[in-house]
């Protein structure tokens, strides 16, 4: 019998269903068919095992194996699952974006701004030099950014004076910056700041100066950190009339100066023996600084104790102005001037519960918020929830509020629960609200705030913490805030739009609070937030001050001046105290430098 009718005699069959034939056709298509593996084939073709060795030649038939091959191909087309051949584009798709992935991240450009950054990290400026030559031979774009972290560690270098290779890394920070030009590379305000610190470090604050000035000029921005190196060089050089210059071009750019800055104007002045910018650099303290380090609380108390500081001031003033001043400024400040003469006497003092300083006895007072600021403050707030919440869940929850308030006091539920414990504890919290709630003009439950995580199941479902948050529920006076939010937002303005306390240990400082700026809300949180401590004896609540922390200037010319060293709490805060001797009073309008004056 012939080889070819054999084989064309065999029935094809369904790959799927009979999978020895595909052994038959391994065992043919590696031209070696041995009996041994007969086993594998159906009943009907056991009489191939009767051949002990046969080699097949696939020359010898090629239509044969041909249409079997496009027939298991056909048939297993028609049967792969089509979900199959999505999965196979989109591991093709993947592939290709990690293999672009990969090539972008291998690019000459990539690797050369990944080698800046380091040297950027590391402050190493000798290697950023050699990469930024070796680009410029390679041809690799040069941007704005490469020149920016070129001119930073040039800076950085330059300022300091004990490297040797300072001066070289002033003129090279220039000269990147004239390549920039001959690039046609705009610099930007992180550029312009670069190229005013190595004027600084160069001493040439009025180069610095300059520079922030065509900042103005080409329509960038100066920013706080852009004046620095000019104010801070002026007031080096003990060039008051410098550095209140550049004072007046940050005012006249909108940027507020902060405690370093007026620092150094205060100092400046001080030396500068210019009795009434010590004094308008005071209150500009007062105003946005509040409470000072330990670096200004010393050049305050240098310039009391100079020579200078008891020889200015008047011994007559006018009473009835000094009273009409602080009225209009809201307590604790007037703005007529200095008041009295001679030496200064300056002591540190600490404040009793009432406010009264223990080393001259003067009583500190509790300085009001405008009611039209605290609205705007609400306001702010609302607008600022709606953007980062979501929006139509912060309206429900205003419209809640205003059905169910006003409330005495507002409680951060999940603050008080977890307070010295690490599990939350449903009865520190009912603890405070049951004080709060004997302590209240109206004997009204305050508003307990808690995320809906921890009003429904787990710990919650205890009976008797059931029973209790279902009290709260039908008395109104607790509310779940929505899966996915920040209950930060929702106690905060519950408080402020109420105009009641505030009981949380959280000192707000997150980047949340640092969107409320610090003109009001510093002010409002010092009058407004009740602080618990635990202690063996239990929970107690410290109610705010009677008085406000912040500098204050009295009708009787005395200075108090809060620092920073001590909490209220468990350390008593320090102050400064700053007292005269001489203290003569009569009324003689036209004597006092109302520098506050609006005309």
């Amino acid at each position: 019998m012939s080889k070819l009718p054999i084989l064309m005699s065999i029935p094809r069959f369904n790959p799927t269903h009979n999978r020895p034939i595909f052994s038959l056709l391994q065992i043919c298509n590696n031209c070696n068919y041995n009996h041994t593996y007969s086993h594998v084939l159906p009943p009907r073709f056991n009489q191939f095992s009767s051949l002990k060795k046969t080699n097949f030649n696939s020359n010898d038939f090629p239509p044969f194996f041909s249409t079997l091959a496009v027939s298991a191909t056909s048939s297993s087309s028609i049967q792969t699952d089509p979900s199959s051949n999505s999965s196979s584009v989109a591991q093709t798709s993947e592939s290709r974006r990690r293999r672009t992935k990969k090539s972008r991240y291998e690019s000459p450009e990539n690797i050369f701004k990944r080698k800046l950054d380091m040297c950027s990290k590391h402050n190493n400026l000798q290697e950023a030099l050699q990469l930024y030559n070796s680009a410029k031979i390679d041809g690799i774009p040069l941007s704005i950014q490469h020149y920016n972290v070129l001119l930073y560690l040039c800076s950085l270098s330059a300022a300091d004076t004990s490297s040797s290779s300072c001066f070289d890394s002033l003129e090279k920070g220039f000269a990147l910056f004239k390549e920039m030009g001959v690039g046609n590379i705009a610099p930007n305000e992180a550029t312009f700041t670069s190229l005013a610190r190595l004027a600084a470090a160069k001493k040439d604050p009025e180069m610095a100066f300059d520079l922030v000035k065509q900042m103005k000029g080409s329509g960038v921005s100066p920013k706080l950190r852009s004046y620095g190196p000019a104010l801070f060089g002026f007031c080096e050089n003990r060039d008051a009339d410098g550095a209140y210059k550049v004072d007046a071009h940050m005012v006249e750019c909108g940027v507020v100066a902060e405690e370093p800055e007026l620092s150094a104007l205060l100092k400046v002045s001080a030396v500068a023996k210019k009795g009434d910018k010590v004094y308008e650099m005071l209150h500009r303290l007062r105003a946005s600084v509040r409470q000072v380090s330990e670096e200004t609380a010393r050049i305050v108390e240098d310039w009391f104790i100079s020579e200078m500081a008891g020889g200015v001031g008047v011994e007559d003033w006018d009473v009835v102005r000094v009273k009409e001043g602080v009225s209009k400024g809201g307590g604790g400040w007037h703005g007529q001037g200095w008041l009295g003469s001679g030496k200064w006497s300056v002591v540190k003092a600490e404040m009793d519960k009432k406010g009264v300083c223990g080393s001259c006895g003067e009583k500190l007072v509790c300085i009001d918020i405008d009611p039209k600021e605290t609205e705007s403050f609400a306001s702010k707030l609302s607008s600022l929830a709606c953007q980062k919440e979501k929006r139509a869940k912060f309206l429900q929850f205003e419209e809640w509020l205003q059905t169910h308030g006003p409330f005495d006091a507002v409680v951060d539920g999940a603050n008080v629960g977890l307070i010295n414990t690490h599990t939350f504890s449903f009865r520190q919290l009912s603890n405070v609200v049951n004080q709060l709630q004997r302590i209240s003009p109206s004997k009204k439950l305050p508003l307990v705030i808690l995320h809906r995580s921890r009003v429904f199941g787990g710990p919650a479902e205890n009976p008797n913490t059931k029973k209790l948050l279902d009290s709260w529920w039908k008395a109104g006076a607790l509310y779940a805030t929505p899966q996915g939010s920040n209950d930060d937002w929702y106690w905060l303005y519950a408080a402020v739009n109420c105009k009641c306390l505030l009981v949380t240990n959280d000192e707000m400082r997150d980047h949340l609070f640092q969107l409320l700026g610090n003109s009001i809300f510093p002010r409002w949180k010092e009058k407004h937030q009740v602080k618990m401590t635990v202690s063996k004896s239990g929970l107690a609540l410290h109610m705010p001050p009677p008085y406000s922390i912040v500098i204050q200037e009295s009708e009787r010319g005395c200075w108090h001046i809060p620092t920073v060293t001590g909490d209220d709490l468990e350390t008593p805060r320090q102050w400064l105290c700053a007292t005269r001797a001489t203290r003569t009073r009569s009324k003689v309008p036209g004597k006092l430098s109302n520098i506050f004056a609006t005309g």
